[in-house]
């Protein structure tokens, strides 16, 4: 049979992970497991946000990972806390 070892749900190559959606939790591997917002594409670099606002960093790609449930609720905590003494509008 033709095409028999042909997986028609293959992904693209891992040099060029899917974006996400602007806004999605992302975790920064290469810092420590640094939490922040996907904010959009700067070249080969991804820009990523902090959680509680604050100044945007670059990283590769391969270094980043969606967050897992418990990063997105510690993060959001950090957040409203901050939030909650003043620290961010």
């Amino acid at each position: 049979m033709d095409g028999e070892n042909v997986r028609p749900n293959a992904q693209g190559p891992p040099d060029r992970p899917e974006l996400p959606a602007p806004g999605t939790l992302m975790v920064d591997t290469s810092r420590a497991d640094r939490v922040g917002e996907f904010r959009g594409v700067a070249g080969c670099y991804w820009s990523l946000r902090p959680v509680g606002g604050g100044r945007e960093w670059e990283v590769e790609p391969r270094y980043v990972r969606p967050a897992l449930v418990m990063e997105q609720l510690r993060a959001r905590t950090a957040r409203m806390n901050a939030r909650s003494r003043g620290e961010v509008l």
